[in-house]
């Protein structure tokens, strides 16, 4: 009796290359090799799966994938070139990853876990003709798909003849067209279509000597020295190092050629001019993709000591320069998409849905957190904004249960404490909940280290406000909520909210209106501030409407119980508040 023979069967075989590994690797092994890991662990292999292919072997750069339709084998090619040229908006050319694809359907020989023949061969083949991010398919391959795929279409390029392969092989490349299920599909999902961008770079070139002393070339120099040691300190910003940018010193260079060299989006460049005894220091901040310039500013000060002048320029550029990077990279993230994101992406994208305090919004920023932590458990920010983002479902009373969640958010922030304890979102978010509780010497402890931590992050600094008009001194809230403001011009509206309050209890009524005015869309406690203002102003019918308003959004309101959810340190604020509530008709 003879043996049988190997197994064959007919399947379509998916054959990738990566494009340019080679040189990628030489240029940077270990980052290559971890973009490449994640793009298979998010993209490449979830997609395999989901299609129902069957990954035969890897190498470096390449797999081999078995698939029982070729429909399948199309449709998972399709999805990963689509999904990975978004990726790539978002990396400068030279770092893209990008893939070749063949695919063949033919006869093939089944050894252990390994395939073989001439239509693994075939596939093999296909792969190199495909341009870097395009398919190329066989003639088989083609005839069976048919017009099944209505997302694609297929040019025809005709007979080829390949590297040992004796027969000329009709060969067609794939066309990616729109996706119009996967827009649509998007839109009912806001998760999968979440704008983000990367971490925002930055790079700081030399400022320029304009004093024609060589000898004040050391306080240029160490003013940019200490620029970048200090937004180096900023944890959203990526600070391109002082040996990075020092080799462009003395030379004229073309910011967006600087920006392309270091990979970076932002570019900070200025000189300095020192003439008799005054200083003057020019600074600004370009967005090198589009050239534009996004903040400038001019300091002029008296020479009497050049070491305190550096402390205050640097201080001064610091306490701006963050706020209005990330205002800028909000401008850049609203016109880009990405449907799969690193954890920090994923921790960036939920801020955004939090700061808009809205309740789908809110779950949205949840299942992007919870996918930060799946991606890295050991990721203490994500862990930290985690607990924020339940927070604010229990401040609103998004939750089924208020006392479980409030306990989520406790274990989620000693997570968070035990894995960094110099993240000041960990203390921040200490703070707040420590004051949920009425504990204001805690919250006081937290909130100092959360600023001392970062100074210049704007949620701290209206934090920092928002805590003194608790503890009554709602001045001195007042200034810091204004520099919350100035850090970042795209602030989330609740900082009007935290002006509107401190301003009620310093007794602005006036300005205290204003503020509340710039919430375009006013829940309860809203209307209820703005009842108690225009009481406390004598506009009774003003105070009138919006107490009705207060009433129509929360039916059960009552002075007593609203008041319970506030934190005032003294009762005299506490009363302050209850008057204009009373006054405005309020129920008790």
């Amino acid at each position: 009796m003879e043996a049988p023979g190997p197994e064959r069967r007919l399947a379509a075989v998916l054959a990738a290359d990566m494009v340019g590994y080679s040189r990628l690797m030489e240029v940077d092994e270990a980052g290559t090799l971890a973009r490449l890991k994640t793009h298979r662990l998010e993209l490449i292999d979830p997609s395999i799966a989901k299609n129902r292919g069957r990954i035969i072997k890897t190498t470096g750069d390449g797999m081999l994938v078995e698939f029982h339709s070729v429909v399948d084998a199309v449709s998972c090619a399709a999805e990963i070139q689509r999904r990975m040229a978004r990726r790539n908006a978002d990396v400068s050319p030279a770092r893209w990853i990008e893939f070749r694809i063949g695919i063949n359907l033919g006869d093939m020989i089944i050894e252990e876990n390994d395939i073989f023949g001439d239509g693994v061969n075939v596939a093999a083949r296909l792969e190199v003709l495909a341009e870097p991010g395009g398919i190329c398919v066989s003639g088989a391959v083609r005839d069976q798909v048919g017009d099944r795929l209505e997302d694609i279409a297929f040019e025809d390029l005709g007979n080829q003849n390949l590297k040992n392969i004796t027969r000329p092989i009709h060969v067609f490349r794939v066309r990616l067209e729109p996706d119009a299920a996967e827009a649509h599909a998007s839109g009912k999902d806001g998760t999968a279509a979440m704008i983000t961008t990367r971490k925002p770079s930055i790079a700081v070139l030399p400022l320029v000597n304009m004093s024609g002393d060589p000898e004040q070339e050391f306080f240029a120099d160490g003013l940019t020295e200490d620029i970048i040691t200090e937004l180096s300190r900023f944890r959203d910003l990526l600070v391109i190092s002082r040996n990075s940018t020092f080799v462009h010193k003395g030379k004229a260079v073309k910011v967006q050629e600087v920006a392309r060299e270091l990979d970076v989006e932002y570019v900070l460049e200025g000189s300095v001019r020192k003439v008799g005894d005054r200083v003057r220091v020019t600074v600004q901040l370009i967005d090198a993709q589009t050239d534009r310039h996004v903040w400038a500013e001019r300091y002029d000060r008296k020479l009497e000591d050049i070491f305190a002048i550096q402390d205050e320029v640097t201080g001064a550029i610091v306490a701006t320069l963050p706020g209005r990077v990330e205002a800028a990279t909000h401008e850049r993230a609203k016109r880009k998409r990405t449907d799969n994101m690193a954890a920090y992406e994923c921790v960036l994208a939920a801020k955004v849905l939090h700061h808009r305090s809205q309740r789908e919004a809110n779950a949205e920023a949840q299942a992007l957190l919870d996918r930060a932590i799946a991606l890295d458990p050991d990721y203490a920010h994500a862990h930290a904004w985690k607990a924020c983002v339940l927070g604010q479902t229990w401040i609103y009373g998004w939750c089924e249960d208020r006392d479980a969640t409030f306990q989520e958010v406790a274990a989620e922030l000693q997570i968070a404490l035990a894995l960094d304890d110099n993240d000041s979102d960990v203390h921040r978010i200490l703070a707040a909940v420590n004051l949920t509780r009425d504990d204001h010497d805690r919250a006081a402890y937290h909130q100092e280290r959360a600023l001392a931590l970062n100074p210049n992050y704007d949620l701290v600094v209206v934090q920092q406000g928002e805590f003194l008009t608790w503890l009554g001194r709602p001045e001195e809230g007042i200034d810091w909520i204004k520099k919350a403001m100035r850090l970042n011009p795209f602030h989330p509206e609740r900082f009007w909210n935290h002006l509107g309050r401190a301003y009620y209890c310093a007794e602005k009524f006036a300005e205290a209106a204003e503020a509340f005015a710039r919430i375009t869309r006013p829940d309860f406690t809203h209307h209820a501030f703005l009842a108690a203002i225009f009481a406390q102003m004598g506009d009774t019918v003003a105070a009138a409407a919006h107490a009705a308003e207060v009433v129509k959004l929360e039916p059960g309101f009552s002075v007593a119980g609203y008041l319970a959810t506030q934190h005032y340190k003294h009762e005299a604020d506490r009363a302050r508040h209850e008057a204009g509530l009373l006054k405005a008709g309020l129920p008790v």
